[in-house]
């Protein structure tokens, strides 16, 4: 019950007023008391995922969770998170305690430094990431990876009733492939999967300059055939054990004089640039606030954090003229 209550005190957070929420909240002893007995009788039953279009103007389809499953969620990687994280490599940066965007970047700049000798010599970076991700995790194998450091049988229960919540496929039968993008046990699951890719490069192909942001990756070296025969064990490695491939158009190798986009910059030896959609995402989000589909809070919010990412960019003009917009719409709340 103590992990229960701490998964909900998370779960909420930020969220205090959304209808589900405070429904969830109205008879919190009682709504606990019932998640904890439906635990302990393996009665549990996750609901049924709410899915939805989200155009950031990239399309991508997401699966939200109820309240009470995101509760459960948050009590599972509690217990299981102090077992796995410490085992990812340095540079995985996403959906971590202290790690995020910000490492990436810095890392990014850092090993560019590297292996051009503070840019006194040409060098190549590796660019790819993994062809629709979410929805080709193999949950077997997903399972036989968490199997090898989880021994209770009750915990992978558990993680079996999460997983078998997905979309049900064309044919009406459950997939036995996926997990659903907005969920933070995806998010983590996500993580633990290409591990095996992190140690594969990192030990076996004894790679040092690499960084991986969810399934979004960069490898550095002076090389490009080098980099190409990476190339190659990658993609074989990721084909035969995780049952995953290369996105063919997104997966290339690239001179770093060119400057290379990775997680929402365009990277060159002495400056980045924010990406134009990262631009228009803060822009659509003035505009939901002007017409009322935000309140001021949200949008404080969102600027804050947006503004923080933005000044690691030479980004400075477009940053002033965001926040000069702003304030003509917010000038009666600030």
């Amino acid at each position: 019950m103590g992990n229960l209550t701490l998964a909900w005190r998370n779960a909420r957070k930020g969220k205090t007023t959304i209808p589900e929420v405070m429904a969830f909240d109205e008879d919190i002893e009682r709504n606990l008391l019932n998640l904890h007995n439906e635990l302990l009788t393996k009665t549990y039953k996750p609901l049924p995922l709410t899915t939805f279009v989200l155009r950031d103007p990239k399309t991508r389809v997401i699966s939200k969770s109820n309240f009470r499953d995101r509760v459960i969620h948050h009590a599972l990687i509690n217990v299981i998170c102090p077992i796995f994280e410490p085992k990812f490599v340095y540079d995985s940066c996403a959906n971590q305690k202290n790690k995020g965007t910000l490492l990436a970047i810095q890392r990014f700049h850092k090993f560019q430094r590297k292996v051009t000798h503070n840019y006194s010599r040409p060098a190549f970076c590796l660019k790819a990431d993994i062809k629709h991700y979410f929805q080709t995790v193999d949950h077997e194998i997903l399972l036989e990876i968490i199997k090898r450091r989880i021994k209770d049988k009750e915990v992978i229960w558990l993680i079996e009733q999460i997983l078998a919540n997905v979309s049900l496929g064309s044919g009406g039968g459950r997939t036995q492939k996926g997990m659903p993008l907005g969920n933070l046990t995806s998010q983590f699951f996500a993580n633990i999967y290409l591990n095996e890719l992190d140690y594969f490069v990192k030990h076996q192909l004894k790679i040092r300059y690499y960084i991986r942001y969810v399934d979004d990756f960069v490898i550095f070296h002076h090389s490009r055939k080098k980099l190409e025969l990476l190339l190659n064990e990658i993609d074989n490695f990721l084909t035969k054990k995780l049952l995953i491939n290369l996105h063919p158009d997104k997966s290339r190798i690239i001179p770093l004089i060119r400057g290379v986009d990775f997680i929402g910059f365009r990277n060159f030896y002495h400056h980045s640039l924010l990406r134009k959609r990262n631009v228009r995402i803060m822009q659509r989000k003035i505009e939901l606030y002007k017409e009322g589909k935000w309140g001021f809070d949200n949008i404080f919010e969102s600027y804050q954090g947006w503004r923080a990412y933005a000044k690691w960019a030479d980004a400075h003009k477009l940053s002033e003229k965001i926040k000069l917009k702003i304030i003509d719409y917010l000038w009666d709340e600030i």
